[in-house]
């Protein structure tokens, strides 16, 4: 029996830091929420620090038994499961399973691979119960006072999960598109357009969750080269950039990851006790991954969709791991000798367009991924809905995503955002700097790898005639893989008898 007359309107199973804040968000919406967690002490320990400490905590109970758990949620249960991905999701759901009953809902909302979520909504739909795979993006914050939610699963189970979905996810202003703030913690905001919307059936949460981490990579990836080729190039110090980021993040750049990057570079480190050091300078340039930017680059790989910038943000991670061996290739394999002798503002202005034109670029591919993942997986994705979503609460949020929703507005069949006219006017206003800056990099042996693969899509993408009628004549050469001709119509194969340049040309029909 529930041990309390009124039953949780929804339970949580695993109280790490994000399920604790997830927790408290929701029950500072009112919602009254059951917990549980394997190790029972944890969330005896956990309730008690909150009752001392929160407004909301009365709306917070435990159960020690999975059964009580259960039994303690209204029906039709709503259960949020926030553990580690792949197999301790499912074997907490095999846990669940005997003690549920058909029009229940399990909702993943951890960083699973789409395709596990695939496979569990289709099991558990035999089982007459709702599986819900949501993304989940914010951070600790994000989870405590506002996430941007991604849902997918059946129209059934999101009428169901979302008045509290939309209680408890970010709230962005209805004509600016601006992420409203809470007043404080039991203060939740009041209006404004929660950042969550039904993504669409099985993973379409879960791969619309991967895409926005990966099209994440590249916007860290990006700013870091930003800040690399003003180190490197003008020698300016932490605290100089950090007031110049501050500057961009009153225009076009205006991010949640602008924002941090410009607290990041100020930040003093706490070890020096002269306060003279930045804390940035003593960081070691090696970072780590989690796994869902390679997800976002193998999922591309596999469609045959260009997203280059995204792997390349993978790739910079994983170079960037090879310290050691950096360090003794610098002893060895020397730099050019190239000193920039121009204007300051001339290239902190040029920087700033190469990372906003490379931005669009990278966008442009993630929004692409999406676009041909509805086709291979049977869904139908908003994109206008998905970067109004992204506006508040996420780590991407920026002002430039409501420039994404407006492109979509403009043309929901838009093929990619590089046609839109806004995005395509922001290019031919900075397309110059850009290639200046990507030129300059390359000229002063600078890492910039973002930028360029940006650029190189840029211009693979503008192109009506590239390179590949030769590699197509390679590949029939040695393999015969055969080729399409340009005068002919396409869907129509030949092979040739290589290399003598009498021999025929075979027609072999269409593939």
């Amino acid at each position: 029996m529930p041990t309390e007359s009124i039953q949780a309107d929804i339970g949580l199973i695993g109280l790490a830091v994000m399920g604790q804040n997830l927790v408290l968000n929701m029950a500072d919406h009112g919602f009254k929420v059951a917990v549980y967690n394997r190790t029972t002490q944890t969330m005896q320990d956990w309730i008690a620090k909150i009752q001392k400490e929160e407004p909301c905590a009365a709306n917070v109970r435990g159960q020690a038994q999975l059964a009580d758990f259960v039994r303690d949620i209204h029906r039709p249960r709503k259960i949020i499961i926030l553990v580690k991905a792949g197999k301790p999701v499912d074997d907490v759901i095999q846990q669940l399973l005997p003690l549920l009953e058909k029009g229940d809902i399990i909702i993943d909302g951890g960083n699973s691979q789409w395709t596990d979520t695939i496979r569990r909504e289709k099991d558990l739909a035999a089982k007459g119960i709702n599986f819900v795979g949501s993304g989940v993006s914010g951070g600790e914050e994000g989870a405590r006072f506002g996430p941007s939610l991604m849902p997918g699963g059946s129209k059934e189970a999101w009428q169901s999960l979302k008045p509290i979905w939309e209680a408890i996810a970010a709230k962005v202003d209805a004509k600016t598109g601006k992420p409203l703030e809470n007043a404080a913690p039991g203060k939740p905001v009041i209006g404004g357009v929660p950042c969550t919307a039904h993504i669409g059936p099985d993973g379409a949460g879960h791969y619309v969750k991967m895409v926005h981490n990966g099209i994440e990579y590249g916007d860290m990836q990006m700013i870091c080269e930003a800040y690399f080729l003003m180190k490197n190039l003008l020698g300016l110090d932490a605290g100089e950039m950090s007031e110049i980021f501050q500057g961009w993040n009153k225009g076009d750049l205006d991010s949640f990851l602008i924002q941090i990057t410009t607290e990041i570079l100020a930040q003093k480190d706490p070890a020096d006790r002269r306060k003279k050091k930045f804390l940035v300078d003593v960081i070691l340039d090696t970072a780590e991954q989690k796994g869902t930017g390679k997800w976002t680059s193998v999922s591309a790989l596999d469609q045959g969709v260009p997203a280059p910038t995204v792997s390349e943000a993978v790739f910079a991670r994983c170079l960037s791991g090879l310290k050691d061996q950096r360090v003794a290739a610098s002893k060895k394999l020397k730099a050019p000798a190239y000193k920039y002798k121009g204007s300051r503002k001339a290239l902190i202005d040029a920087v700033r367009d190469a990372l906003f034109c490379s931005k669009i670029c990278s966008y442009a591919q993630g929004f692409q991924l999406m676009a041909q993942a509805q086709k291979t997986y049977n869904w139908k994705l908003d994109f206008g809905t998905i970067a109004m979503i992204w506006r508040g609460g996420c780590i991407i949020r920026a002002r430039f995503l409501q420039k994404i929703t407006d492109a979509y507005d403009r043309e929901a069949s838009l093929a990619n955002l590089l046609l839109d006219p806004y995005f395509k006017k922001q290019i031919a206003r900075a397309e110059t700097n850009w290639r200046n800056v990507v030129a300059m990099a390359a000229q002063a042996g600078i890492w910039a790898p973002a930028f360029m693969s940006a650029l190189a899509y840029y211009d693979g993408y503008r192109s009506a005639v590239l390179p590949a009628n030769l590699l197509q004549g390679q590949r029939d050469y040695f393999g015969a893989h055969t080729y399409e001709r340009t005068d002919k119509p396409r869907g129509q194969y030949f092979h040739t008898d290589w290399p003598d340049p009498a021999r025929p040309q075979i027609a072999v029909g269409g593939h």
